[in-house]
C-alpha cells in the first residue's frame, strides 16, 4: 500500500506544473512569444517572395532578408535592409518602419549620385545609379538606383525605375547577373521592346516581371518576348532558387503576386 501511494505522489509531482523538464511542445509554443521565423534554407540557396509591384522579400542562408523599392509594405516582416527608388511614391517612403536598420535610398536627397557598397550578413548589397525622367524638369541625373544583391553565389539585379537603356559603362558596373527583376508596364517606365534589347545585354538565366498592371500587359510582354524566353507561370509568389538550379536557357519566369491580409 505505501509503495502504491509512493508511486502516486511521484507521478503527481511530474505532471505538476513547472516541474522537472517535462514540457509538451504546443504548451512549449503557445507559451512563446509571436514572431515569423525565416525558413531554413541550404548554403547554395536563396528565396524570393513576390509582395507586388516592384517590392520582392530576397532571402539568405543565414536568415537575413531585404525588401526591394519599399513604400512601407514589407511583406508582415520587419527586415534587415529595404531599399528604395524615387520615380513615385509607390516605390519609397519617407517614414520607412524605425525597427529596420538599413534604408538605402537610390538617389541622393542633395543631388548627384548615391553609393552604396556594405555587406549585410552573407548578403553583399551595391547599387549603380541610372537616370529618371523628371516631367517639366527633363531627365533626373542619378535618380534610380539598379540594386544589386550577391548571395550565395548568385547575382540578382533589380532594375527598379528604369527610364532607359543601359550605356557600356552602366554594364561594366553591373557586371554579370543570373537573375533579374525587371518593370515591364511599357509606358511609365520603358517600352517593352526596349527594356527587352535591356534584358539581351544582360544575359541573365531567370527575368522575373514587376511593375505590370494586368494580364494584358503580362500577355503583351510574353508575346514580346517568346522567341527569346522560355516561358514559366506559377501560382505562387515563391521561388527558391540557387546557381545549381538556374535554368540551361534564358527563363521568363512570372510569379503571382502574394495577397495580403
Amino acid at each position: 500500500m505505501l509503495l502504491r501511494l509512493a508511486a502516486a505522489f511521484a507521478l503527481l509531482t511530474m505532471l505538476a506544473p513547472g516541474a522537472g523538464a517535462v514540457t509538451s511542445d504546443c504548451l512549449a509554443m503557445a507559451q512563446s512569444e509571436a514572431r515569423i521565423v525565416p525558413a531554413a534554407l541550404a548554403p547554395d540557396q536563396v528565396k524570393l517572395t513576390y509582395i507586388g509591384h516592384s517590392s520582392f522579400i530576397i532571402e539568405s542562408p543565414a536568415g537575413i532578408r531585404i525588401v526591394t523599392d519599399y513604400s512601407g509594405n514589407a511583406g508582415g516582416i520587419v527586415p534587415d535592409a529595404v531599399t528604395m527608388n524615387r520615380a513615385h511614391s509607390t516605390h519609397f517612403t519617407d517614414y520607412p518602419d524605425p525597427a529596420i536598420e538599413n534604408v538605402l535610398r537610390g538617389w541622393n536627397p542633395d543631388g548627384g549620385p548615391v553609393a552604396h557598397d556594405l555587406t549585410i550578413g552573407d548578403i553583399r548589397i551595391r547599387n549603380v545609379p541610372t537616370d529618371i525622367r523628371g516631367g517639366m524638369a527633363g531627365r533626373i541625373p542619378d535618380g534610380n538606383s539598379i540594386f544589386i544583391f550577391d548571395v550565395a553565389g548568385l547575382c540578382i539585379g533589380h532594375l527598379g525605375h528604369l527610364h532607359h537603356e543601359l550605356s557600356p559603362g552602366h554594364l561594366a558596373m553591373i557586371g554579370r547577373l543570373d537573375i533579374v527583376m525587371v518593370p515591364v508596364d511599357g509606358g511609365y517606365t520603358m517600352a517593352q521592346v526596349s527594356m527587352l534589347e535591356v534584358l539581351k545585354s544582360l544575359k541573365a538565366s531567370i527575368v522575373i516581371p514587376m511593375h505590370y498592371f494586368g494580364a494584358t500587359t503580362l500577355a503583351r510582354l510574353t508575346s514580346t518576348m517568346e522567341e527569346n524566353f522560355k516561358l514559366e507561370t506559377s501560382a505562387s509568389p515563391e521561388r527558391i532558387v540557387s546557381q545549381y538550379t538556374l535554368p540551361p536557357e534564358p527563363m521568363l519566369l512570372v510569379l503571382t503576386a502574394r495577397k495580403s491580409g
